[in-house]
């Protein structure tokens, strides 16, 4: 486990009882964790070409922005049904109850652009799945997903197509 472990705050029984929260506005909340977290987010990618950079809604602009400024890539953000201005896709995907769906411009990925995912939480995998579909509908190559933390009792990675997967901080078992 990496020093940034200690800025994460767990919030038991939260959003429900018997989940434990892994809270990261204490790690945002601090200059120096936040920037630490950023640069080795973006360490394994900064001899590589990255186009992109997919930030999932919300948590995912925090970490995706500052990345993007690091690789000197563009950002695409990732959003709900109905919140983007401009002409969108659409991917569903099925929740534990229920289905979700993220939407993206139909112009913000070219054919051939090298992507990285980037969003604060690897759980279950299929916010990140629905992600890497729209990109691949667009003609994106998706390079790698990058996370803040992983969750890998819950073996999210399964779900991601065998895509190379970069996390800072593991719980696997909590």
């Amino acid at each position: 486990m990496t020093a940034l472990t200690r800025f994460i705050r767990d919030v038991p029984d939260f959003p429900k009882p018997g989940i434990t929260f892994k809270d990261i506005t204490t790690l945002i909340g601090d200059p120096a964790a936040f920037a630490q977290s950023i640069q080795e987010l973006s360490a394994p990618f900064r001899t590589e070409r990255i186009d992109k950079i997919v930030c999932i809604e919300s948590r995912g602009f925090l970490f995706g922005t500052p990345i993007a400024l690091e690789l000197n890539a563009g950002i695409v953000p990732l959003r709900k049904p109905g919140k983007l201005p401009y002409e969108t896709i659409r991917h569903e995907y099925e929740l534990e109850y229920g289905t979700d769906a993220l939407e993206m411009h139909v112009d913000a990925i070219e054919k051939g652009d090298r992507v990285l995912i980037v969003d604060d939480l690897l759980a279950t995998g299929g916010t990140a799945e629905a992600a890497a579909a729209l990109v691949t509908k667009m003609g994106g190559i998706v390079e790698s997903f990058v996370f803040l933390i992983e969750l890998s009792f819950l073996n999210g990675r399964s779900k991601l197509g065998g895509h190379k997967v970069h996390c800072l901080i593991d719980y696997d078992g909590e």
